[in-house]
């Protein structure tokens, strides 16, 4: 299987897939698959644009709003994760993954999926420590403050991912994993991007979360966007230990590093998306205590059991499949020729998608609310934990302004000039 792999999109999907068609053209090989590791920008209109993190000269449509409409097809199928740049109005729509347009997957906030027999898992957003261990308290409209707070990666996110034990074949983050340059040629690194010398040396440079799970899930391939500049690694997990092949990928811009394309060893295709059954069963395992309250998210035991979860699941999808739900759109797209320039609120939307995949799970929607006293699981006397027994502890709320926020973003766009 050929797999594609693309840095930072930030919307030039057409240029992306032409540069693909060219290679195949130009090497006589059959792409099967596209990743892209963050900043993907699935903007379908105007409105979607108000709700990208990003200075006002790089605030532009581009193209993705032509997949979305109908108006243009990806040629290959195309997964992606979230990045510190995206309609992040539109991606908490599809929290728990699904189509953004069609023959374009979304992972989710965090998530794993098959396609074919390979196995694809990823997380979403970036890393920052003062908001790592809240919830989802962000929803549409923004403000100046959640707009940025709503792509920070969230300890229970992390923590769904941990509880994976089925071995991953590729990994997608879009920061770095934290220490990734030692195990590369950071010398180089640090004579073509200069700023990053401190960090480096700090052991500064990357996500605590994402070192974590490269620790814990040891993928042969790991991916990763963000600092627009291409960085392989090669990870030694212990003295026999398997090994990571890592490398992140540059933006989409001409002369840049910024697609791979490797072959993994696979079935014979054809090759689809499909639904990952141990990610599902940990899904349905942890939205009980879905934190969703600016409060500090805790557990009292980290370690769930999935196994009877596992079973329903896979009686679940033995009947039903484990194709994705069609896509559906949700919002008008862009219109080109249209002179209305006034844009409505932004405001929270139900996605059909994400409403189906609840329901098969049998799980309830819970991304329209906030809990301002957060979510817990509470002890049963059977298992340890019961699925929908959840206790409101009162937490600490914090404000905006009791949080120091450093610029802790910005270096995917100041070498963009």
């Amino acid at each position: 299987m050929k797999i594609a792999v693309e840095g930072c999109m930030h919307g030039e999907l057409d240029i992306v897939y032409d540069t693909l068609r060219k290679l195949e053209d130009a090497e006589g090989v059959k792409i099967d698959l596209l990743l892209c590791c963050g900043d993907f920008q699935a903007v379908r209109n105007e409105n979607d644009l108000q709700c990208v993190n990003v200075p006002q000269k790089y605030r532009t449509m581009n193209s993705f709003w032509k997949y979305y409409s109908g108006e243009a097809v990806a040629p290959y199928p195309t997964i992606f994760i979230g990045g510190n740049h995206e309609a992040s109005n539109y991606l908490w729509e599809l929290y728990y993954g699904g189509w953004a347009a069609p023959n374009i997957y979304f992972l989710g906030f965090a998530g794993v999926v098959k396609f074919g027999n390979i196995r694809i898992g990823g997380l979403s957003g970036i890393y920052n420590k003062y908001r790592y261990h809240l919830g989802h308290y962000e929803r549409p409209p923004y403000n100046e403050d959640t707009i940025r707070s709503v792509y920070h990666v969230r300890h229970y996110d992390v923590l769904k991912l941990m509880h994976l034990e089925e071995p991953l074949d590729v990994f997608l983050s879009h920061d770095w994993p934290l220490g990734i340059t030692e195990y590369g040629n950071w010398q180089k690194l640090i004579s073509v991007k200069k700023h990053f010398e401190e960090e480096v040396n700090n052991r500064t440079l990357g996500s605590k979360p994402a070192a974590e799970l490269l620790n814990k899930l040891k993928p042969p391939y790991w991916f990763s966007g963000h600092l627009h500049c291409k960085f392989p690694a090669i990870i030694q997990h212990g003295k026999n230990g398997p090994t990571t092949k890592f490398l992140a990928l540059d933006k989409c811009i001409p002369g840049r590093n910024f697609l791979q394309v490797i072959d993994i060893p696979s079935n014979p295709g054809p090759y689809e998306i499909q639904y990952d059954e141990e990610w599902l069963a940990i899904t349905r395992k942890f939205n009980s205590i879905f934190p969703l309250a600016q409060t500090r998210f805790t557990m009292r035991d980290e370690q769930l059991d999935t196994e009877e979860d596992r079973q329903w699941v896979r009686n679940k999808l033995n009947t039903r499949g484990a194709k994705p739900f069609d896509f559906v759109q949700t919002a008008p797209s862009f219109n080109p020729s249209s002179t209305i320039s006034k844009h409505p609120i932004t405001v929270c939307c139900r996605n059909p998608q994400t409403e189906s995949f609840l329901q098969l799970l049998e799980l309830p929607y819970l991304l329209d609310s906030s809990n301002s006293e957060g979510h817990y699981l509470k002890k049963s006397n059977s298992e340890g934990f019961g699925r929908n027994e959840s206790s409101s502890q009162p937490g600490n709320t914090l404000d905006d302004e009791d949080i120091e926020l450093p610029d802790e973003d910005e270096h995917a766009l100041e070498d963009d000039e």
